[in-house]
């Protein structure tokens, strides 16, 4: 599907809407963001943000994933008089890569002005042309923020001819294999006059132009030139510049609650309704398999294996009864000395399962946060910021679940468990982050996460989730181990070799695809987002698709784990999680995929941080569904094994 614009250039898309509870612009302001409204002549304060890249006019595919800072000397863009001032952001905004700034614009409420120039012509030098000229062909694109809108253009779906916004607009064209830089942007400002004659600002509108002509005439006036001659950088001698915009206020009676409705966008909703009815008929029908497991096969084995301990098999020696009986005494009972013996590697299980829990628990409370409108595209960053918070508060979690893991697995190594449970996962996952970001430091890139942001996650790892994680595990050590239906074994019983759908590597294929399938469809969506720049806001669906992927995780491990105990094979603790984590495979394989056919990458270092970053979110999908597939499993072994009588 691709889009038509109103003006020549392409930039970013914004796709989201809340689909479940009404009014999605009606769930934005709950956090408290209050509006600003402006008398006639006050000025509007224009900031910048970095620029970044979009996907081709030509193929459709993004061609770099580095964004740079505005006033990047290369850019040559005009600085207030009294130089540029950074704005406070929250932690989650600078994660992501916003670095906004005050401008030279000056915008007045109601005020038109038909040509402005920003300063004095700016040169271009040879390499400063070169540079934009190259980020001019990966197509980069402007973000600008009036009243904490973003500064959009019109776009059009073709297949359903409905108009949106969508947010930032182009560095410059390409006609003709030559890159025209746009130096002169028209401004439309929508505004809607409430009581007592004050106006709030309710859309932003920019259509940017090239041309060559344009000329500083002082005191901020100018000559805005021809549209029909275009500016294009020299790449062998020094060119002359001169910025200038245009401003037109329009009333508007658009509200400042729905003012977002202009820029919110699903296109073809059909793809999530399909993707969610697949979904669920799946989910019934793995469901329906373990209720029939449960309530069929599992009660006809136990009240099998119950009369069978009620006779004496000395009085029916020779008997076909007994044979028939001994001979049925097989399956998943027999393996009831071993079901509960204690894994391999019993603190590196608690300690991904403890990851795990604080995962899961944060996941969820996220998407809910999420879906009451508590985390809206109008508080730059809140997602990021919530999900920092969560985590951290959610340490206690993680360090109670792997402490009484561990425990009932009788392990004695407590203090390393206490130390590696805040440790290890983040540990990994903070060191894969910080190597990343040496590339993008390498690039010079906005998105670059400054050394003094770095500290500041530090000092939260170490002051807050170490310590909530310790008096977790302090906690789930003093709590009594979960102690299991029958006695184990002294001496381990022999496995017989298991049927090929049962070994490691085949189970985990056929068992992972399925709650992958759950989910795939948000995950292409939530992937554009993070490497387009596309806002995500579809968390109605999204939450009715973790709660899928929740219950296909759990039915299809406990299905695995049932025919793997029939084949008298105990060793399911590993195997419950891995199988379950095998998703995350999948998982890796949709981001080569959406690599080889949205990304092209020319150079190394955009590549790396590609798969390195798609990596990254699959290790930690491979922990939370491993989590989910290991609890599920167990509870599930301990009722069946505690439902029959043993001797």
């Amino acid at each position: 599907m691709r889009l038509r614009r109103s003006s020549p250039s392409h930039t970013f898309l914004l796709s989201a809407v809340a689909l479940l509870g009404g009014s999605p612009a009606a769930a934005f302001y709950l956090p408290g963001v209050a509006p600003t409204s402006y008398s006639p002549n006050d000025k509007v304060p224009l900031n910048v943000n970095h620029v970044t890249p979009g996907p081709s006019n030509t193929d459709a595919q993004i061609h770099s994933v580095f964004s740079f800072d505005y006033y990047h000397p290369a850019f040559h863009f005009c600085p207030p008089a009294d130089g540029a001032v950074s704005k406070s952001e929250s932690l989650g905004s600078i994660l992501f890569g916003d670095r906004i700034l005050t401008s030279a614009f000056e915008l007045y409420m109601g005020k038109d002005e038909s040509c402005k120039a920003l300063c004095e012509a700016q040169k271009f030098d040879v390499r400063s042309a070169k540079f934009v000229n190259r980020r001019i062909l990966q197509n980069y694109n402007l973000n600008w923020l009036i009243d904490g809108l973003p500064a959009a253009q019109v776009s059009e779906e073709t297949l359903t001819n409905t108009a949106f916004y969508s947010p930032g607009f182009a560095l410059g064209n390409m006609v003709d294999k030559t890159a025209q830089l746009n130096n002169h942007f028209d401004i439309r400002i929508d505004y809607h006059e409430i009581s007592g004659g004050k106006r709030r600002v309710v859309g932003v509108l920019v259509t940017p132009t090239s041309r060559k002509n344009s000329k500083a005439l002082g005191d901020g006036k100018a000559d805005c030139g021809d549209v029909n001659t275009p500016l294009v950088l020299s790449e062998d001698d020094e060119t002359e510049v001169t910025w200038t915009y245009g401003v037109q206020w329009t009333p508007s009676a658009t509200t400042w609650a729905t003012r977002w409705d202009n820029y919110l966008h699903v296109f073809d909703p059909r793809i999530h309704w399909f993707s969610l009815v697949n979904s669920a008929v799946v989910v019934v029908f793995l469901t329906g398999m373990v209720a029939t497991i449960l309530l069929r096969a599992l009660r006809k084995d136990i009240a099998r294996y119950n009369r069978l301990d009620q006779v004496n098999l000395d009085d029916l020696s020779g008997t076909s009864a007994v044979d028939d009986g001994v001979q049925e005494d097989s399956g998943w009972k027999l393996v009831h000395g071993d079901v509960f013996r204690t894994p391999s590697h019993p603190l590196v299980l608690s300690i991904f399962l403890g990851s795990g829990a604080q995962l899961f628990v944060m996941v969820g409370t996220t998407i809910v946060f999420a879906l009451l409108g508590f985390l809206s595209p109008s508080n730059r960053g809140s997602i990021g910021t919530i999900v920092l918070l969560l985590y951290t508060v959610f340490g206690f979690i993680g360090g109670y679940v792997s402490a009484r893991v561990y425990k009932t697995f009788g392990g004695e190594k407590w203090k390393l468990n206490v130390a590696l449970t805040p440790l290890m996962v983040p540990g990994i996952v903070f060191a894969v982050f910080f190597l990343l970001n040496l590339f993008i430091w390498a690039k010079q890139s906005s998105g670059a996460v400054p050394f003094s942001t770095m500290l500041v996650l530090v000092a939260i790892w170490f002051l807050i989730t170490l310590p909530l994680s310790c008096a977790g595990s302090w906690v789930g050590f003093k709590q009594q181990p979960i102690t299991p239906p029958v006695r184990t074994n002294q001496i381990p019983r022999q496995i017989p070799a298991s049927a090929t759908y049962l070994r490691p590597i085949p189970s985990m294929l056929l068992v992972g695809i399925l709650p992958f399938g759950a989910i795939f469809v948000e995950l292409y969506f939530i992937m554009s987002s993070i490497w387009f720049s596309k806002v995500y806001y579809m968390f109605g669906f999204l939450f009715l698709c973790y709660g899928l992927m929740i219950i296909t995780c759990a039915a299809v491990t406990i299905l695995m784990v049932y025919f793997l105990l029939c084949a008298e094979n105990y060793h399911w603790h590993w195997r419950a999680f891995f199988t379950a984590g095998a998703s995350a495979g999948y998982v890796f394989l949709l981001a080569l995929l959406y690599w080889a056919s949205k990304i092209s990458l020319g150079g190394v270092a955009g590549n790396i941080l590609y798969l390195g970053y798609s990596a990254l979110i699959s290790f930690l999908f491979f922990i939370l569904t491993g989590t989910i597939g290991f609890f599920s499993s167990w509870a599930f072994t301990q009722k069946i094994y505690s439902s029959i009588k043993i001797d």
